[in-house]
């Protein structure tokens, strides 16, 4: 690919680390833009019909969406990061979907306004967790095995999620689920993955979590209490 490419991103998106994701898997240079999707600029308004980031600029076009973003980069630059077999092609594109589908109620369980729809949106996490530990590949170390594919692109940012909820939250979620976890691990570990947002991304993640003002803000406000009453001590 000899079009220079930039993305348009911002700091917390996961559909945006997905494509950051696949255009380091493929070693393709890029730019990134972030925006503040709080006020767009009127040229983002143009080209993002959706109002939504990513977009792929390539020459003086540009692609909405992460999904046919990705499909595009495959399609144009080696390595092939989807099976060569059409019907598990279309088995991948559907758990790329079912990955946005599990950011959807990631977002129902950070947006919570109690502990009763807290714990209704973690037990239907759970059910998605429990699906995939059927499914994963046996031996691993990616959703299909030994390759990295489109599937593990969509799922690390989900992943990713978890590390900062974790940090302050005693979740159950992936629990005695062994390859979930493995396969989470493995993710966490490669170098486009750690490399898809800044070393502040925790930090902004906590922040942006802090303005909910939801059960989840609540359970951040009380650890961060507890923190500070233990440092002063």
């Amino acid at each position: 690919m000899t079009t220079s490419l930039t993305l348009i991103s911002h700091t917390l998106c996961p559909y945006v680390q997905r494509a950051a994701i696949v255009l380091a898997e493929k070693e393709i240079p890029f730019e990134r833009i972030m925006i503040d999707l709080a006020n767009k600029p009127d040229w983002f308004r143009t080209a993002s019909p959706l109002g939504k980031v990513p977009l792929l600029k390539t020459g003086d076009r540009y692609l909405f969406e992460s999904a046919p973003i990705v499909e595009y980069l495959d399609e144009t630059t080696a390595p092939k990061l989807h099976p060569d077999e059409p019907l598990e092609r279309a088995r991948h594109r559907a758990y790329v979907e079912f990955a946005s589908q599990t950011l959807n109620g990631i977002g129902a369980l950070y947006s919570a306004q109690d502990d009763t729809g807290f714990a209704a949106a973690s037990a239907a996490l759970t059910q998605k967790f429990r699906h995939l530990e059927d499914v994963i590949a046996p031996g691993g170390p990616f959703f299909a095995g030994s390759a990295f594919s489109l599937v593990d692109a969509a799922f690390a940012p989900v992943f990713r999620y978890f590390d900062v909820f974790e940090s302050f939250l005693a979740l159950d979620i992936l629990e005695r689920l062994d390859k979930v976890s493995a396969w989470r691990h493995q993710l966490s570990q490669r170098p486009s993955v750690r490399n898809a947002v800044s070393g502040e991304y925790p930090d902004l993640l906590r922040g942006f979590l802090r303005k909910k003002n939801s059960w989840m803000s609540h359970l951040l406000d009380l650890h961060e209490r507890r923190e500070s009453t233990a440092m002063a001590c």
